[in-house]
């Protein structure tokens, strides 16, 4: 047994040098790990398939997976332009739809998504086969981006009379209906966040919103989004969209568009209507016949948005 005087001489050698760690003691009858038996395998993957999906993110879109984007239902519209619109000696009660010397643009047949939103579907085919769009003008091109047509107002300016009896559109404050995407050129869309009918029509008690827009790309509209509702997309004709996308339009000097900032910054009401001016196109394109095309059977659309 080490006598105290040598167990002090050695504590500084310890503090120096300290031992190694004991090591660990293990069981020498280790009990084995139990797996689950197969029956209970299955019961738990079908407890998990009952539990709910976790939520969607909120900007997330949500795409209908059963089918329901499927093409319900086709129309098409001829679009044309008439030179003489600006002629002096032009009648001023005539309607674009008798335009003598209309050139052809071309067809454009739209695909539209009836099963995701069944009332705006509905009222854009009333639209067509009742010739609502017939001699509407388009009045607005956002060059790069999409062109609108559908505005409301008087036959002999190129707008919009709806038809009697057209059912009010509830999906338009529905969240459900803007789910899809203006994610490629040919998209069809109601216009809602870019509306620019008059405020005396909109407060209208019968006013039903029919203006449209079509996306003519070459990339997606992401700023249309959760403003504006998808219903259909071109099937064919986007040769017709690209044509019209490309023609001229008035666009004002950076000295008129500062002076326009600054009245509606001061709240000059005249601003607005001076803005509704722009982007307006220099040849007076029009639909000059629309209407309906039987669908024997759903498809899927080629150039889903």
């Amino acid at each position: 047994m080490d006598s105290p005087a040598a167990t002090a001489s050695l504590r500084p050698l310890l503090h120096r040098f300290p031992l190694p760690p004991r090591p660990a003691i293990r069981n020498p009858n280790p009990k084995p790990i139990s797996l689950p038996a197969r029956r209970s395998l299955l019961l738990l993957s079908a407890a998990g398939a009952l539990l709910p999906l976790p939520a969607v993110g909120i900007g997330e879109p949500v795409v209908p997976t059963d089918g329901s984007i499927a093409v319900t239902d086709r129309v098409f519209m001829d679009f044309s332009v008439c030179p003489s619109y600006f002629r002096s000696d032009r009648l001023l009660n005539a309607d674009f739809a008798a335009c003598p010397d209309s050139e052809p643009i071309g067809r454009v047949i739209f695909g539209l998504y009836g099963k995701i939103v069944p009332q705006t579907v509905a009222n854009f085919k009333s639209m067509c086969t009742s010739s609502g769009y017939r001699g509407t003008l388009v009045h607005k091109i956002l060059q790069g981006q999409f062109f609108v047509a559908g505005r409301q107002g008087r036959r002999e300016k190129g707008e919009v009379q709806t038809p009697v009896g057209l059912a009010r559109n509830a999906e338009t404050v529905d969240p459900r209906a803007f789910q899809l995407k203006h994610l490629r050129p040919g998209t069809l869309s109601l216009c809602l966040a870019q509306n620019d009918d008059e405020d005396e029509i909109r407060l209208d008690p019968d006013y039903r919103n029919v203006e449209f827009l079509v996306t003519t790309g070459p990339g997606p509209c992401p700023e249309l989004d959760n403003d504006n509702i998808v219903f259909g997309t071109v099937l064919e004709g986007m040769d017709v969209v690209a044509a019209i996308a490309t023609i001229p339009t008035y666009k004002p000097a950076e000295g008129i568009r500062q002076f326009n900032d600054f009245a509606e910054f001061i709240g000059d009401e005249r601003a607005q209507i001076a803005r509704s001016l722009w982007n307006r196109p220099l040849r007076t394109v029009f639909i000059s016949d629309c209407g309906e095309l039987k669908v024997a059977k759903p498809s899927l659309s080629p150039s889903l948005p």
